[in-house]
């Protein structure tokens, strides 16, 4: 078994028990509601309900990347130790962090020249960087060096399929990710598009759907055309959700039906976080799964 560190931000929206398990180290992100700010951490200050309930009450919401310093004092923390670092960011099509955990890790190689410390761009956001995360657990503990994981990573984890909804465009449109215009006629003919996190990491609008129950029909049948091996697909399945866990239950009880093969035989549920769920808002369900890159 090789031993080293690996780590990702808190962005990964499981939870500290799940990340101890796979033996997975982490760096918080931080977000403001009501000019206070607090650690995105997993909900234990301020659990996800609390965050969307203040948000659709008026109360204004932020998010802060992490800095370099804070990278940088928690790699030299493990450097110093005599551990080497994979470190994977969440996406740089939604935030800078990977640059700012570039620059840290640059920094501090030059005060560790013996050590290895790569750092990896996700381009994935929430749950999808916890499946990354998990494969990544998984081949280190079957020995693959650090090197080897990173270069593993960064060939592979564009296999990581994302399909999103959501059936509050509000904070989309609040935070720019969808126009007034667009979220106003989509608000008046009912439009619940179906997106995902393009290659390059960024969101991408992919179909524009009437009703909810049509965009996660759609959203399950994207997942048979996708997925690894088809409807065969013997792998993970995680949904992540802004609280609306009953629609999250409705997908994840269609693949169930549908994907007799999925590894444990059900879908793994999480919450979505602060920093995702401050953009997001309320009502918005992600669907995770290994299926083939680049395609739509």
């Amino acid at each position: 078994m090789s031993e080293y560190t690996l780590s990702c931000c808190s962005t990964a929206d499981v939870s500290v028990e799940w990340l101890a398990q796979r033996r997975i180290k982490c760096i918080y992100f931080s977000f403001c509601l009501n000019n206070a700010w607090y650690d995105d951490d997993f909900g234990k200050t301020i659990p996800p309900r609390e965050l969307y309930q203040r948000m659709l009450a008026g109360e204004e919401a932020s998010t802060s990347q992490i800095a370099t310093g804070d990278y940088i004092e928690f790699f030299r923390n493990e450097l110093a130790q005599g551990n080497d670092v994979v470190h994977v960011t969440l996406s740089s099509g939604i935030s800078n962090t990977y640059n700012s955990a570039v620059l840290a890790a640059n920094q501090v190689r030059s005060e560790f020249p013996d050590r290895t410390i790569r750092i990896v761009d996700s381009r994935a956001a929430t749950s999808a960087i916890a499946m990354l995360m998990d494969k990544l657990a998984t081949l280190r503990d079957q020995g693959m060096s650090a090197n080897e994981l990173a270069d593993w990573a960064e060939a592979h984890r564009l296999e990581v399929n994302h399909l999103f909804l959501s059936a509050d465009l509000t904070f989309f449109i609040r935070g720019g990710r969808i126009s007034k215009a667009a979220g106003y006629m989509g608000g008046l003919l009912k439009i619940c598009p179906l997106m995902r996190v393009a290659p390059d990491g960024s969101l991408e609008v992919m179909e524009k759907i009437r009703t909810k129950k049509k965009s996660q029909q759609r959203m399950v049948q994207r997942m048979h055309e996708l997925a690894q091996n088809g409807d065969a697909y013997d792998g993970s399945v995680y949904i992540s959700h802004s609280d609306c866990m009953e629609d999250a239950l409705e997908v994840a009880h269609a693949i169930e039906r549908e994907f007799p093969n999925i590894a444990n035989g059900k879908v793994e549920i999480f919450p979505i976080g602060a920093t995702i769920g401050c953009h997001t808002g309320p009502g918005t369900t992600a669907l995770f799964f290994w299926g083939n890159p680049n395609r739509w």
